[in-house]
């Protein structure tokens, strides 16, 4: 792991019985990038970003992966110094991973548990300190007005911004976001990726994001990493992914859907 970097990731492979969804990966991430993943479903994007967070065990062998300096995994097994490291990651779901009969409040502080006593957050007796800081974290993304609600009752864009909440109570210093805005509306989605990336400028936070729009990564994200079939096959500045890389890394049919003002 080289000094700069928060996370690194070294040869790294996963199978699916005779599926490989990750073959010999290697990345480092540095403090305070955003960096977002791309490719084709099936590309292996989610697989890497759930094996950073030993969401997911990676084939036995060579690969390893570090966060902050510790070992999260090696030779297929999670190490036992991983909860140093998962405490400082936030992770965001795609569908929020919210407790739906839970307010929002609750599910934010849940946020805490890593740091407090586990029957204090059993029985919702947030310190006041927590309560601070949930209030604080709801207010930054912008819902601080639906604490009080139940978190099934909100928008999918209302959960996200939630979710995001949590991560800050949490304390985390990478975010590692997994398709954030699939199942949103364009309004909401941009949003919440204005959340991230204010995130990343402002607090220094260092985020990983995938993402399908391929616009929203080209927009928001200085370093674009690209999968393709398990393989890393593009690695570099925004600037550097023209039409060209793009039809290379998801085939012909890109340019059928190719957008409107984006890269010639």
């Amino acid at each position: 792991m080289t000094d700069a970097a928060v996370l690194s990731v070294r040869n790294a492979s996963k199978s699916f019985g005779s599926r490989r969804a990750l073959d010999s990966v290697s990345i480092n991430v540095r403090k305070g990038e955003m960096i977002a993943l791309i490719g084709p479903s099936g590309s292996g994007k989610s697989t890497l970003l759930r094996s950073i967070s030993g969401l997911q065990t990676i084939d036995p062998g060579e690969g390893r992966i570090e966060a902050f300096g510790e070992s999260v995994q090696a030779d297929g097994k999670i190490s036992s110094k991983v909860r140093e490291a998962r405490i400082r990651i936030g992770f965001i779901f795609q569908q929020f991973n919210l407790v739906g009969r839970l307010t929002l409040f609750s599910n934010v502080a849940l946020g805490s548990l890593g740091r407090i006593p586990f029957a204090r957050g059993l029985f919702g007796a947030w310190p006041k300190e927590t309560q601070a800081a949930v209030m604080a974290a709801l207010a930054r993304v912008g819902v601080a007005e639906y604490a009080a609600q139940r978190a099934n009752t909100l928008s999918g864009g209302q959960q996200q911004r939630g979710a995001i909440a949590r991560a800050l109570v949490q304390k985390a210093k990478i975010i590692l976001a997994d398709e954030p805005v699939a199942s949103l509306d364009p309004v909401s989605a941009r949003k919440v990726m204005d959340i991230l990336r204010d995130l990343n400028r402002v607090d220094g936070l260092t985020v990983v994001v995938t993402l399908h729009q391929v616009d929203y990564a080209l927009r928001y994200c200085d370093r674009v990493v690209a999968l393709k079939a398990g393989k890393i096959v593009y690695d570099g500045g925004a600037d550097g992914l023209d039409k060209t890389r793009l039809i290379d890394i998801y085939g012909p049919e890109f340019e059928d859907v190719f957008w409107e003002g984006a890269p010639k």
